[in-house]
């Protein structure tokens, strides 16, 4: 059976249980709170770094996964960036006037519009991908290569467990809706 330390008793305890103290449930142990609070401050630092360039921090996910892979359509830009289509759509509409974006109908299906980089977007990624990786660096910049390849195993796990449990819920989900 899995335990843990049970917070300031140095006591173990089989996981699951729970104690008073664990009502409380401190930031400081809370997995969630100090992701999130590490991407918020990964965030402001890029942000600083990309601003600059015309870039804000929203067009700055568009374009990552438009210098992965080009031409996706509209729906398939917010999945992959995670964001509604209204979103994506505002998004889209203002990287185009900056001239970064071009969208093209698709010929066989003119609901859809496909997003294509212009060669003013595509030239950003030669100017905005050091800065990235130098924000990502100033992060880590006390821990080993080592430590760095444990805490993304690591993050890569809870993700697993996570996208694991939510996809349980919606199976649930959907059956109850049948």
């Amino acid at each position: 059976m899995a335990t843990r330390k049970q917070a300031g008793s140095g006591k173990i305890q089989p996981r699951g249980k729970t104690s008073a103290d664990d009502a409380d449930f401190p930031f400081a142990e809370s997995v969630g709170y100090q992701i999130r609070c590490t991407h918020r401050a990964l965030q402001r630092f890029l942000q600083l770094k990309i601003e600059p360039h015309g870039v804000t921090l929203g067009m700055w996910y568009f374009l990552r996964a438009l210098w992965n892979e080009d031409g996706l359509n509209q729906r398939e830009l917010s999945r992959r960036v995670g964001t509604m289509e209204p979103t994506t759509l505002s998004a889209i509409l203002n990287m185009e006037k900056k001239g970064l974006v071009r969208r093209v109908q698709n010929k066989k299906d003119r609901r859809k519009w496909h997003v294509h980089l212009t060669p003013k977007g595509r030239a950003l990624k030669r100017e905005l991908i050091p800065l990235a990786r130098e924000v990502v660096d100033t992060a880590v910049q006390s821990l080993s290569r080592k430590e760095v390849k444990q805490l993304l195993e690591g993050l890569a796990e809870v993700q697993k467990n996570l996208h694991a449990t939510v996809s349980q819920f919606d199976e649930i989900n959907s059956r109850m809706v049948e």
